[in-house]
């Protein structure tokens, strides 16, 4: 799985790359103007208040500080960039966005209402990943086998649903845009060549 993922980032993604770039300089930003979380976060009774805007912003601060960072910014590489390289830029970059919005008007109506952090976006893309493995079942390029976790990341959102994190909400959304999203591939029989 190691190789598929350092493939994925020699190929260039691009979408991925830019949300990292976008990620980093706000993790810069909070760090540098401590008050930018607390106006861009999700907050208690922001959607009654009108706010409903939080549940886009709240994707580009991490609230509980430096461990989410780096856990959040190296996830979003590794997991967009073989999402990327499977679903091709738009759809990653649709994914991760309604997957992430999404997941942030849950929490802000009720799920968790105050935060903030793009990790519901990478677990958008996720879901659309596994979606699009267990699809199809060459689309990381290794055996079936080698991926035998895959039905779990469903399973895992709709648990994560019932317990009301609002990781399921991501995963879960990014499991029905992977079914709406994911690349079609013919079925028909290759063309003979002409002699």
């Amino acid at each position: 799985m190691l190789a598929v993922a350092r493939a994925a980032l020699l190929r260039r993604p691009w979408v991925t790359l830019a949300l990292f770039a976008v990620m980093a300089v706000m993790a810069v930003v909070q760090y540098a103007v401590p008050a930018v979380v607390e106006d861009l976060m999700r907050q208690p009774g922001a959607l009654s208040d009108g706010q409903w805007w939080r549940a886009g912003t709240a994707l580009l601060v991490q609230s509980s500080g430096i461990t989410q960072i780096a856990i959040n910014l190296s996830a979003l590489l590794v997991v967009g960039a073989v999402t990327e390289s499977v679903l091709g830029r738009w759809r990653t970059l649709a994914v991760f966005l309604v997957g992430g919005v999404l997941s942030h008007v849950v929490s802000l109506a009720g799920w968790s209402t105050r935060g903030g952090g793009d990790s519901v976006a990478v677990c958008a893309l996720l879901g659309a990943l596994a979606v699009t493995c267990l699809s199809s079942r060459n689309a990381l390029g290794l055996p079936f086998k080698g991926v035998w976790y895959v039905p779990l990341v469903p399973a895992a959102g709709m648990l994560l649903c019932l317990l009301h994190n609002n990781h399921g909400a991501g995963l879960v959304t990014g499991c029905l845009l992977g079914l709406v999203l994911a690349p079609r591939r013919s079925t028909r029989a290759p063309r003979p060549v002409a002699a």
